[in-house]
This record gives structure tokens, sequence and C-alpha cells, in this order.
């Protein structure tokens, strides 16, 4: 299996190449950064426009993946490559699409912050996309998991749940990691059983993942071992630094078993009778 994820020199190698498309996914509008300067070739994209459907909050299918690929001029056989403002952004794109099933989805190592800080090149100018046609692709839906099979594992063997929010959202003193907003979910706390690790244990300061081997030991931390034979359930508020992780333990670490409950807190943490633990 290629792994989802390739660094700057591999991405400047192949800015050229026709079978290569990158994306960059915002968390705003408007795209204030990528009017700024971006990766040549990247076009710019909304998360929520690009990753759920119109108007359920729920992923993309398919069928919704092809059209919007298409559009973007991307084949069913095209490499696409996902970077993120910020970084998490990105691998929540790869997530959605890899569970839509296009076949070749990567993520930049690093994302724009190790970019621009190498000296790389920077543009203004957006492409223009020339629409193909895509064939829907076969939908895996294996890496997801939803609220009443977690909430039917709380307790079992064979089950470790991972929380991957702030410090100050797994004590249940935030509901939302940024400081200027508070709102998200109706209650604070954590999943009952939940072990912590902050996302960014995993980063390095320039947005790369940290070596295999420092991974191995953060991850042990929490008395994870990729060695393990649990189910890992990984969540946060809305599964965006789920996917950062899910990324490591699965493609660096070569994790067995890890999915993502992308309901996450804003989900559990609203829904009247599922417990809550702080």
């Amino acid at each position: 299996m290629t792994t989802p994820i390739v660094s700057s020199n591999w991405l400047e190698d192949h800015l050229d190449d026709p079978n290569v498309h990158i994306v960059e996914v915002g968390a705003q509008k408007p795209n204030t950064l990528y009017i700024q300067g971006h990766i040549p070739g990247a076009h710019w994209v909304f998360w929520k426009a690009f990753c759920w459907h119109d108007t359920d909050r729920e992923f993309v299918t398919p069928a919704v993946a092809a059209e919007r690929l298409g559009a973007l001029g991307i084949a069913g056989d095209d490499t696409l490559v996902l970077y993120g403002d910020p970084v998490q952004y990105g691998t929540y794109a790869a997530w959605s699409y890899i569970m839509a099933g296009h076949p070749d989805v990567r993520v930049l190592d690093g994302t724009r912050t190790k970019w621009i800080a190498e000296g790389r090149p920077l543009t203004v100018e957006a492409p223009t996309p020339t629409p193909v046609t895509y064939a829907p692709q076969a939908a895996d839906a294996s890496p997801r998991i939803g609220r009443d099979d977690v909430r039917a594992g709380l307790g079992q063997p064979g089950r470790f749940l991972l929380d991957v929010r702030t410090p100050e959202e797994y004590s249940g003193e935030r509901v939302m990691e940024y400081p200027k907003f508070d709102h998200g979910a109706e209650r604070k706390g954590r999943i009952p059983g939940a072990k912590h690790l902050f996302f960014k244990e995993l980063l390095n300061k320039d947005d790369t993942y940290k070596s295999p081997e420092e991974l191995r030991e953060v991850f042990a931390g929490v008395g994870l071992s990729p060695d393990t034979d649990d189910e890992v359930i990984v969540y946060c508020r809305l599964s965006h630094r789920a996917t950062l992780t899910w990324i490591a333990m699965k493609d660096i670490l070569g994790f067995k078993n890890v999915r993502i409950y992308d309901g996450s807190w804003t989900e559990w943490g609203s829904i009247v009778g599922f417990p809550v633990e702080r």
C-alpha cells in the first residue's frame, strides 16, 4: 500500500506531473492565506463544501466525491495530494476521500508551514480546472464508527478510547479548543474511560509528524503500542484532530485496527442520556 504521507521534496519534484493534483483545504472563509500565496497548482476548497454532503452533516458519497473531484480535473487514477490550513483539515479531507473510495489519496507532511519555511515556490495564481469524467469508486466505511457502537463498547475488553483534544477539553473545563469561543456541545467532559493524548504531541513545530520512534514513545505514554490487538477508537470535537492521529497510527506506526468516532464530542456531549465523565 502506498503511504498517504508525502514530503515537501516529493511534492516539489511532482509539481509538473499531470497526474498529481493538489488541493488546499481551508478552515475559514475567505481564503485569505491562499490568495496571498499557495503551492503552485493547488486548488482551494472550503472543508465543509468539499467533505460534507450539501445539506446533511454526512460525508461525501462516492458519487458526490466523483462529481467534486471530476470538476477539479481529477480523474479516478490520479494522485490527490491534500494539505490543510490548519494541518488537521488536510488529514480530515484525506480521511473523507479515502472512505469515498479514491484510490490514491495523500497528505503533505508539514502542510504549508514547512513548505514556506523552506522557501519553496508560491504563487498567487489560481489554477483553472479542466473538468473530467470520474466514475464513482467503491466506498470504504471501515475507518468510521458511530455513537451507538461506541456506547455499546464502553468498559468492554478489547477496546481503547483515545481522546486527542486539548487538556482543557478533556478535563471538562471547555468544550472547544479556541479561546474566543466555547460552544459546540451541550455538556463538558469526556467519554467514560477515554485516555488522553493531545494531538499536538504527534507534531513537530513545522507541522510535520514526529519520527516513528518519537511517536511510539508518545503512544506508549498512554498505554498504546502498534502491536496491540485492541480496537482503538479516536475522537476529538469534530474529528479533524482525530484524523491526524489516525494517519499517524495507521500509516506511520502500523496499528492494525483504528477507527474514528466522527460525531466526536460535538455529538456525544449533546445527546440526552449518553454518559459523560469529568
